[in-house]
């Protein structure tokens, strides 16, 4: 029988609690959403007023992944959606996490959380400008760290503040808080800042995606700050083998180039320790205008 919790005045029937997610930890469903309950606070606000992608792994990693935009069926009435623009489809709506029962609801469905860079109420307006750092083998995160702090000094010399978090997979993110920014704009001046990366560092530095020229070098993906795309939200769990977090660090953890892999055990010591490192995201006063 699937049991009934009540959240926050909302009822919601918690499934296979004791089901094995992430497999080489024995990580189950249940212990997925005490993580998620218990870094609400975190991760709420990097998804509010956003509307939300979902990345499912309902059987864990090696189980069938699905990406979805639209509403899952039995999407219960009190969860927030919004109208997107999406071409193809006018009528399209997303889910917008907006408090703690949407968000154990979500988790419930054992999902990635994936955001856009702008809110729900100003679409392809970008309040955040995003880099993908992925390193094609045999470059690690390491190569990622050094590209990162090239990034930080770059945008700094624009008046740009940055931040960073791993991707929970391989590499890292690189975030900045802009004032609000046509996706498009933000999508150009990140490309420029890319090029001009592979041009300072061209044997560590990659601005294009060619799979050929991806060996030993830190494919800056800039792609991620056009409107139509979505990247994985700070906070989330990945669909990977361990039950690793996209996590926010330090710049003198990525200066030191330290083991920076998290997994769910170690967000709440690190909450504890830190708070939000990400918090000027969501703080408007933080924000600054592109050159």
């Amino acid at each position: 029988m699937t049991p009934i919790t009540e959240v926050e005045g909302r009822r919601l029937a918690l499934s296979n609690l004791e089901k094995v997610i992430h497999p080489a930890t024995g990580t189950t469903k249940g212990e997925i959403l005490h993580y998620y309950a218990s870094t609400a606070d975190a991760i709420l606000p990097h998804l509010a007023n956003r509307p939300v992608s979902f990345l499912r792994y309902p059987d864990g990693p090696d189980g069938q992944l699905f990406f979805t935009k639209n509403p899952p069926p039995g999407t219960p009435s009190w969860v927030r959606t919004t109208a997107v623009p999406r071409s193809e489809d006018k009528d399209a709506r997303q889910v917008v996490i907006q408090d703690l029962p949407s968000l154990m609801w979500a988790a419930n469905l054992v999902v990635e959380f994936h955001t856009p860079q702008w809110q729900a109420d100003e679409p392809a307006v970008a309040d955040r400008m995003v880099f993908d750092l992925d390193p094609g083998a045999p470059a690690t995160i390491a190569e990622c760290c050094a590209v990162a702090l090239w990034l930080r000094e770059r945008l700094a010399a624009d008046g740009l503040h940055a931040y960073t978090k791993t991707s929970g997979s391989k590499g890292l993110h690189v975030l900045v808080p802009v004032t609000p920014t046509p996706s498009e704009e933000v999508s150009a001046y990140a490309k420029s800042l890319a090029v001009e990366g592979e041009a300072a560092l061209p044997g560590l530095v990659l601005h294009r995606m060619a799979r050929s020229l991806r060996p030993g070098k830190v494919f800056v993906d800039h792609s991620q700050n056009a409107a139509a795309k979505t990247t994985a939200a700070p906070y989330t769990l990945r669909a990977r083998v361990e039950p690793t977090v996209s996590a926010p660090v330090t710049w003198e953890e990525v200066e030191e180039q330290q083991n920076l892999v998290f997994r769910i055990g170690d967000i709440a010591p690190r909450l504890a320790r830190y708070g939000d490192l990400l918090g000027p995201l969501v703080d408007p006063e933080q924000a600054r205008p592109l050159p």
